[in-house]
C-alpha cells in the first residue's frame, strides 16, 4: 500500500530536471480537461519538453490555463500558434470534430503533432490526414494519434502472453462513473464527434486490434442506448460491440459513460484456443493440450495499478478417444510499472514505476522527433484501421457515422 501511495503521488508531483537547451518546444491547442494529465504533467519531468505556449478561444481561460502550468507565452488564436517559429510540436486536444483541421493545419505548418485520441471523426477523415503528402517528405512532421495506454509497460508485457493466431475470443470493458458525463458533455455532442464508442470505446478497439494483430472483417453487432430526447439521441451512451476477426476469433467491447461510482478497472480478458503440447515424457497414446487465458486488469490507468492474469488449463487425454486422464490449472499473476519489471527484450527501456502511460507515450514522441529508434510507435496505418472499426460498429448500431468535416 505504501509503495502504490508513493508511486500515485510522485505521478502526480513528478520530479522537474534541468531542462535542455534543445528541448523540444510544444504549443497547446485549447485548454481541455484532458491536457494537464496528457501533457502538462508528463512535460514537467522530461527534460527535453518545454511548454511554450497556449490559445484557446477564450483568452482569459488561456491565461488561467497558462498562470496555473508555468506556460509563459499566450496566444490569441490557434493560428497564432502555428504561426510561432518557436514552437516545434503541438498537442491538440480539441473537440473531436475539430482534429482533422487543426492537425492538417499543424502539418501544413511544419509542427509535430501530439493529436489526441480519436484522431478524427472517421475513416474517411483518417484517410485524408494520415495519407497527407507531407508526412511523406524528407524531414516530414511527425503525427501520433495519442494511444498513451499502449505505450506502458504493462500492455507490452500483457502481448508477451499471448498468441495472436490461436486467440478465439476477446472481451473488452471500461466505464465511466455516472457522475462525470452528464448530458451537455462534448462525449454526447453529435456535431462534436461525441458518442461513447468515440471518446472511451476506442479504447477497447485499439486494444483489440492489438490482441489480434489485425484488423476486423466485419461488425457482426452494436448495441447502443442513448437520450431519446432529440437532441442527444444520436450520441451513444453506452455500448456493447461484436468484431469477428480474419483467425475467426471474436473480439467484443462493452462501455458505460453511466457506470457506478465505485470505481471497476478496465478490463481485458483473452481466450486462446485449445493447442497441443508436446511432452515426452508421456506414452504414444496419449497427448497434452493447453487452454490459455490471459486478463489484464486496469489497461487504460495502469500506473494507478493493474495486473496481469495468466491461467493455463492443462488436460492429459487418451488419443484413441478423447477420454480425458488428468486435468490442473496452473495460475500466476504479473505486473510491470516499468520495463524493466516487464523483462526480456524490454529490460534495458527507460522509465520509473511512477511514469504514467502518457509519460512513456511522451517519451517514444520525442524519440521519434529527435530521429531516434523508438520502440513502440502508432503508424498512421493503424489510426486509419482503428476509425474503420469506429465506423463499422456506428454503421451496424444504426447511429450513422460522426459527421466529417468540411475543411479541406
Amino acid at each position: 500500500m505504501i509503495s502504490l501511495l508513493i508511486r500515485v503521488y510522485t505521478s502526480f508531483v513528478p520530479p522537474t530536471p534541468e531542462k535542455k537547451s534543445n528541448a523540444v518546444r510544444f504549443g497547446i491547442l485549447g485548454t481541455a480537461t484532458t491536457a494537464p494529465l496528457s501533457l502538462t504533467l508528463p512535460a514537467k519531468s522530461h527534460p527535453e519538453v518545454v511548454l511554450q505556449a497556449v490559445a484557446a478561444r477564450d483568452r482569459t481561460r488561456a491565461e488561467a490555463f497558462a498562470k496555473k502550468h508555468g506556460i509563459p507565452n499566450v496566444r490569441d488564436t490557434y493560428q497564432d500558434i502555428l504561426d510561432d517559429p518557436d514552437i516545434d510540436a503541438v498537442y491538440i486536444p480539441l473537440p473531436n470534430s475539430l482534429h482533422m483541421e487543426w492537425a492538417v493545419r499543424s502539418i501544413r505548418a511544419g509542427k509535430h503533432v501530439l493529436l489526441e485520441k480519436p484522431s478524427v471523426s472517421n475513416a474517411a477523415e483518417a484517410d485524408i490526414l494520415f495519407n497527407m503528402p507531407e508526412l511523406s517528405l524528407p524531414n516530414a512532421p511527425v503525427l501520433l494519434e495519442g494511444f498513451h495506454n499502449r505505450f506502458h509497460p504493462a500492455i507490452h508485457l500483457f502481448r508477451t502472453f499471448i498468441r495472436p493466431s490461436d486467440v478465439v475470443h476477446v472481451h473488452t470493458e471500461a466505464m465511466v462513473p455516472w457522475l462525470m458525463v452528464d448530458k451537455d458533455n462534448i462525449g454526447l455532442n453529435y456535431s462534436l464527434g461525441g458518442g461513447c464508442m468515440m471518446m472511451l470505446g476506442t479504447y477497447n478497439f485499439s486494444l483489440l486490434r492489438m490482441i489480434f494483430n489485425a484488423a476486423p472483417e466485419e461488425c457482426l453487432a452494436a448495441d447502443t442506448h442513448v437520450h431519446a430526447d432529440g437532441i442527444h439521441d444520436k450520441c451513444d451512451y453506452d455500448f456493447t460491440a461484436k468484431f469477428r476477426f480474419p483467425n475467426g476469433g471474436i473480439g467484443e467491447g462493452t462501455n458505460t459513460f453511466q457506470g457506478s461510482l465505485i470505481w471497476k478497472p478496465s478490463t481485458a480478458r483473452v481466450t486462446h484456443k485449445e493447442t497441443i503440447v508436446l511432452d515426452e515424457s508421456l506414452p504414444a497414446t496419449e497427448e497434452k493440450t493447453l487452454t490459455r487465458e490471459v486478463t489484464l486488469h486496469g489497461f487504460m490507468n495502469a500506473v494507478i495499478w493493474h495486473r496481469i492474469d495468466v491461467k493455463d488449463s492443462f488436460v492429459i487425454r487418451a488419443k484413441a478417444d478423447g477420454r480425458p486422464i488428468k486435468r490442473w490449472v496452473e495460475s500466476k499473476s504479473h505486473k510491470a510499472y516499468t520495463y524493466k519489471e516487464a523483462g526480456g527484450e524490454f529490460a534495458d527501456l527507460p522509465g520509473e514505476d511512477w511514469w504514467m502511460s502518457f509519460r512513456y507515450q511522451l517519451e517514444e514522441f520525442v524519440n521519434k522527433i529527435k530521429g531516434r529508434k523508438t520502440q513502440f510507435w502508432i503508424p498512421g496505418e493503424d489510426s486509419i484501421d482503428q476509425m474503420k472499426m469506429v465506423d463499422m460498429a456506428y454503421e451496424k448500431s444504426g447511429l450513422g457515422l460522426r459527421p466529417t468535416s468540411t475543411f479541406r
